[in-house]
């Protein structure tokens, strides 16, 4: 879903990838990151507003909305990465402090997937750099003017019980001006809704546990994970180290002649 004759001349890879809150999106990242040299991470959680200035819903802040996003900040560090081929200077990522847990692949896969890539990098001649942005709402119909800067889209999914699990499990995030704690119930009230209402319109009939459209997704260029890699960070890592060495194998120099 991807032009890949556009990505010839481009200074950077922008990858997008999105999906409901512990889907997986900054594990995929950052295994990604270790597998493609010359890649660096953005996360959409480096731009939120001041702690202070988060809206209130229902008398808890809402971590999950668009209006608690400093949504102008985004698009010029966007603008810079496109144009620069690098992430700016002044950006310092606080959601690196933020741990993800155990993501499950084994070492030995990330090694073969490493020795792999660098195969094909150097088969290939491919030395653009690779930008991921990982943010909850960059697919969603509000932020569409952010969404179509990607030149790659991939949308990840989890169900509602495993993320409630894995987020109820976090100790909490690193803000801009301190360290914020879910409190509970706070996937049910705030989290999940938020998901289902910025998101619905992705999936046959509106629900987001049934199949995605592939219809909307292909209009809007998005790649959706597998069903069977839901539950698997190895058979998400492999597919999207699969859909990148497709772009990388396109536009290459050297075309179709890449084994």
């Amino acid at each position: 879903m991807t032009n890949a004759a556009s990505l010839t001349t481009r200074r950077v890879l922008l990858v997008g990838i999105s999906g409901p809150s512990s889907s997986g999106k900054t594990t995929l990242s950052r295994l990604l990151r270790d597998i493609f040299p010359s890649t660096f991470i953005l996360h959409l959680d480096d731009f939120y507003l001041t702690d202070t200035d988060i809206p209130v819903r229902d008398g808890i802040q809402d971590w999950d909305c668009i209006e608690s996003l400093n949504l102008h900040h985004l698009h010029d560090a966007l603008s810079f990465i496109k144009t620069h081929g690098n992430s700016p200077p002044s950006l310092i990522s606080k959601e690196d402090q933020n741990s993800v847990g155990d993501h499950g692949v084994e070492p030995a896969v990330i090694e073969q997937l490493k020795q792999h890539v660098q195969t094909l990098l150097e088969k290939s001649r491919w030395n653009t750099p690779i930008a991921i942005v990982d943010g909850f709402l960059l697919f969603s119909e509000s932020m569409a003017d952010i969404r179509q800067m990607f030149d790659l889209k991939l949308f990840l999914r989890t169900s509602y019980e495993t993320a409630r699990g894995r987020r109820e499990a976090r100790s909490g995030y690193v803000t801009l001006e301190g360290f914020w704690e879910d409190p509970p119930g706070y996937v049910d009230r705030i989290v999940w809704p938020n998901y289902v209402k910025d998101h619905a319109f992705l999936f046959q009939g509106n629900d987001v546990h049934a199949e995605l459209n592939e219809s909307v997704c292909r209009d809007i260029g998005i790649n959706g994970m597998p069903r069977n890699a839901e539950e698997s960070m190895t058979d998400c890592l492999t597919w999207a180290v699969q859909i990148l060495e497709s772009i990388i194998q396109q536009t290459s120099p050297l075309g179709n002649e890449i084994d």
